[in-house]
């Protein structure tokens, strides 16, 4: 959640700034910080604060999982905590790990069970744009295949480097081929598995983790690991550097100890082990020294903005407007100014609300607004469908997110989201109050704004961590909630919801839902709110079905001045037009 980290400005940053061919930046670059007393070097180091030390021989490789990127695991460990992860990853307090039923694919019959690597990926995020890595992948591969190993087959694998210089880079080193030998070939270049856009798992596959219901596995080098977010088939996802998903691949199963135990057998018939294959550094430094060059970057990159030709013979229309396609359903011209008087309405009382959901901690935004596959009996599928798209050109939230109808449809409509109001279920599902009728969340929440009933949403600690994506604030605008009551926020999520005119709310410390008896069926009434203040306290009312009330004080989490006046407006997007109409 940082929102900037200052690092020291040395040889290394203007080495750097070489290699990706910006000479001219690396010049002004030593000369500025020389010049302003900011160049490091260890005849004048700097005066910090306070000094951490690291013993890097206590140092050793994780993965984070299963389904949060701050949950650090040892490799060594990872079998012994998905053994015990998987009651909490099943939803099964009783589930054991040693469910193994056959699968065939492609004529092939293996076992299949708790923990089989399903989903190996080598993704765009983060560090496939560091050579040292991608190299040792490819290094890594190069020596597996020498020894004869080969990919688990039902093990999805891709590589999406996260520039084409990465594809380029490895064919100079010899090491894509034996990526590809591995099946790690190149998909594309941007965001693919790590926001779920990895397409389907083979259909063998797929019916046998869904008739057994088992938790499988993907591991991948990106950085987000949500609940639903990979894939809606997929429970458990782990993060790695590219070199170790190159070896889970070869192991097909997060069950082993990866420092200890056989990926496979060699051609010559014995284990081989990962020491066998790890590639050292200088082997990896030698590659990136000899392959990784600024002349790489300067002819990926000399025409970047240009396009391919199919892109720069698009049709482009003219006009200071634009020209909105009524029948497409990628774009649709979005309702947030239907109706908008000149001046701000002012924040409108919250009267007799309802819970549209309650939820537990650490809900993401992932959850609150999926950006992977659209589910076929979902809302947004019935949608869709009823415009005729087919099930195969459904693509993904992500890509249709220029279409509010789909996306609100597709709000808190995650697989894996759990809300107490419905226990036991996972999944969009809420139950409507106080008719107890149990529906999607978006059809309920259709039903409130068509009874003209406001909503809210109760949730635990950390409501909206992870992706900073304003459909998670957008979608339960457009659902009609007006206000998001929980026990703390992640920060830029709570700057969204200002932004689309929700309140966001936390109960005191120490209070939360659960302690004070709330369950979502109560009606939820709040005191005037003309007269708001940033950080004032406001007491809420909860009244219960049997007529008796909970009343309980909520810090408002509207920071600013700035901030009250967006949710006066009711959006920063209604506040900046009203401003530029007004100037």
């Amino acid at each position: 959640g940082a929102t900037c980290g200052l690092f020291p400005i040395d040889e290394r940053t203007v080495e750097y700034l070489r290699l990706t061919n910006r000479t001219e930046a690396a010049e002004l670059t030593e000369a500025y910080y020389k010049e302003q007393g900011l160049w490091y070097s260890t005849a004048h180091a700097p005066e910090y604060s306070d000094v951490l030390e690291l013993d890097l021989s206590t140092v050793e490789p994780s993965l984070a999982g299963p389904s949060r990127p701050q949950d650090r695991v040892a490799v060594k460990d990872v079998a012994a905590a998905f053994k015990k992860d998987l009651p909490k990853i099943l939803n099964q307090p009783d589930a054991q790990a040693d469910v193994t039923p056959k699968s065939a694919v492609k004529g092939e019959t293996f076992k299949l069970g708790h923990g089989s690597v399903v989903l190996a990926a080598i993704t765009s995020c983060t560090n496939t744009s560091n050579p040292g890595v991608l190299m040792a992948a490819g290094i890594l591969a190069k020596k597996a295949v020498e020894k004869g190993l080969t990919v688990k087959p039902w093990v999805k694998t891709s590589l999406a480097p996260g520039s084409k210089v990465v594809t380029d880079y490895l064919v100079a080193a010899g090491l894509m081929a034996p990526l590809r030998d591995l099946k790690f070939q190149v998909v594309g270049y941007g965001c693919t598995t790590c926001i779920g856009n990895s397409g389907p798992l083979p259909t063998a596959i797929e019916e046998t983790v869904l008739g057994e219901k088992l938790a499988v596995a993907s591991v991948l080098s990106g950085n987000r690991n949500f609940e639903g977010r990979v894939h809606a088939n997929i429970r458990a996802n782990y993060l790695a550097s590219p070199p170790l998903v190159v070896a889970y691949a070869l192991a097909g199963t997060v069950n082993l100890d990866l420092m200890k135990d056989s990926l496979g057998t060699g051609k010559d018939g014995k284990p081989v082990y990962l020491k066998d294959i790890w590639p050292t550094p200088d082997e990896v430094d030698a590659a990136v020294a000899k392959h990784v060059t600024g002349s790489l970057f300067q002819k990926s990159y000399a025409d970047v903005f240009k396009g391919p030709e199919a892109w720069q013979k698009l049709p482009a229309p003219k006009g200071d407007l634009y020209q909105w396609d009524t029948k497409s359903t990628y774009i649709k011209e979005p309702p947030y100014f239907e109706g908008m008087g000149k001046t701000p309405p002012g924040i409108s009382d919250i009267h007799a609300a309802r819970c549209l959901c309650n939820f537990g901690d650490s809900i993401t935004t992932d959850h609150i607004s999926p950006a992977g596959s659209i589910a076929k009996d979902s809302p947004a599928a019935k949608y869709l469908g009823s415009h005729g798209v087919e099930k195969k050109d459904f693509n993904s939230y992500g890509a249709r997110r220029g279409n509010h109808e789909v996306m609100v449809r597709g709000t808190f409509a995650n697989t894996r989201i759990k809300n107490k109001m419905v226990p036991g279920v996972e999944g969009g599902v809420t139950k409507h109050q106080p008719s107890g009728e149990q529906s999607s969340i978006f059809d309920a929440a259709m039903k409130y704004r068509g009874e003209k009933v406001p909503t809210v949403v109760l949730a635990g600690k950390e409501y909206g961590t992870g992706s900073s994506r304003d459909w998670a604030a957008k979608g339960p605008y457009l659902q009609g909630v007006r206000a998001v009551i929980s026990e703390s926020f992640e920060r830029i999520h709570r700057s969204n919801l200002v932004g689309m005119g929700i309140v966001p709310l936390c109960f005191k410390e120490g209070e939360s839902a659960a302690t004070l008896g709330l369950d979502g069926t109560e009606v939820f009434d709040f005191p005037p709110l003309k007269d708001l203040k940033p950080g004032q306290m406001l007491k809420v009312t909860a009244k219960k079905g049997d007529g008796k009330s909970v009343s309980f004080d909520c810090k408002v989490r509207i920071n600013t001045p700035n901030e009250l006046e967006y949710v006066k407006h009711g959006g920063i997007l209604q506040f900046v037009l009203r401003q530029i109409l007004n100037s």
